[in-house]
């Protein structure tokens, strides 16, 4: 069994990658090389289904897709489903991001993650959604996990960010962790394989 986990993402292959215990048949692969699906959605859900429809009539296999996301409080719930486009580079996100919050007490944030698994036909089957709080630092740590915001983004639970969580927090408190857990048993039945989520 082959499950195409639709993103041309690699820390977002690997993440959740990571969180599928995969045992025996079920191969993990990625989009195919080069295409690239532009996320007209207006929520995380929407775009979460775009691409796993998309890629799975194209490839013709299941496929899971993800659209994550950091909401800001004080930003009105910004960049949310723009996160990935608020600027051209991580670090230039992160600066546009600082300055906008330059000033303000109120840093109350959420990660949100959705999943979305199509059919071989391109029919969405299963959806799940997870929520991660915490608040935007002033500026960002450095971590093997600083990429998009998970450098200034901190979890008190975790007491650290998310680029500074251990493999273990990011599967039990992570967004698309929570979400994956969601989808797990129905994930299990439907592709008839055993399979289980971490965390």
């Amino acid at each position: 069994m082959e499950l195409v986990i639709a993103s041309g993402n690699p820390h977002k292959i690997a993440e959740i990658a990571a969180m599928l215990e995969v045992v025996d048949q079920l191969k993990l692969l990625s989009q195919p090389d080069g295409l690239d699906i532009e996320e007209t959605g207006i929520t995380y859900a929407e775009n979460a289904r775009l691409k796993a429809e998309t890629v799975a009539k194209i490839t013709g296999r299941w496929t899971l897709a993800d659209d994550s996301g950091l909401s800001v409080d004080a930003l009105g719930g910004a960049p949310g489903v723009y996160s990935a486009r608020y600027a051209g580079s991580d670090p230039e996100r992160i600066s546009r991001l600082l300055a906008e919050l330059e000033g303000n007490p109120y840093r109350s944030a959420a990660f949100h993650s959705a999943l979305a698994l199509a059919d071989p036909t391109g029919e969405i089957v299963l959806e799940s959604e997870g929520v991660c709080r915490g608040e935007v630092l002033v500026e960002p740590v450095e971590a093997a996990r600083s990429y998009g915001y998970n450098s200034v983004f901190y979890v008190r639970e975790a007491g650290c960010t998310y680029a500074e969580m251990s493999d273990h927090q990011l599967s039990k408190l992570g967004s698309r962790a929570k979400a994956a857990r969601l989808l797990a048993p129905a994930l299990r039945e439907l592709l008839g394989i055993k399979t289980a989520f971490s965390g």
